[in-house]
């Protein structure tokens, strides 16, 4: 990483189908080896699936299930006078967006179902339910935060 510049963040295009840049973010974290086309077959008909199994809009399920993900607090190493401290700071909203995607795609890959499109789908209506494993790694996060709590006064 580089002491001298920020890199710059690249603005994503929204998806063709929904217009939503989140939807995006999925395929994209979804994908593997380039294969975009099939990381989006994947991602709509998950959220198809999710929605049908709610009853409700396939885009409203999965912003519902981002935000029911998104860690408020963080610890961070900070190093004072030779001792590391895990210090609690809040997150800014676009990395609450990022780590939501990410344990929601990585806790689907663990999933036992067969294939991506359910195990996605599944881990949707999980977080859209306040359960599942994303939940559960933004849970431990926060009680980490909250065990640290004691050495807010090291943050800068």
């Amino acid at each position: 990483m580089s002491r001298r510049n920020a890199a710059v963040k690249r603005e994503v295009l929204p998806d063709p189908v929904f217009n939503s840049k989140l939807v995006t973010k999925i395929v994209n974290q979804v994908m593997m080896d380039g294969k975009k086309g099939l990381a989006q077959s994947i991602v709509y008909s998950a959220m198809k699936t999710a929605g049908e199994k709610i009853g409700e809009d396939e885009l409203s399920v999965l912003t519902t299930a981002i935000e029911n993900i998104k860690p408020k607090l963080e610890t961070k190493a900070r190093r004072v006078g030779g001792a590391n401290y895990q210090v609690p700071m809040e997150i800014s909203a676009e990395r609450q967006q990022t780590l939501a995607i990410r344990w929601l795609v990585l806790c689907a890959r663990k999933r036992n179902e067969r294939g991506m499109e359910a195990r996605l789908s599944a881990e949707i209506v999980d977080a859209y339910n306040q359960t599942g494993g994303a939940i559960k790694k933004r849970d431990d996060m926060h009680r980490q935060a909250e065990a640290n709590k004691a050495f807010a006064h090291y943050r800068w």
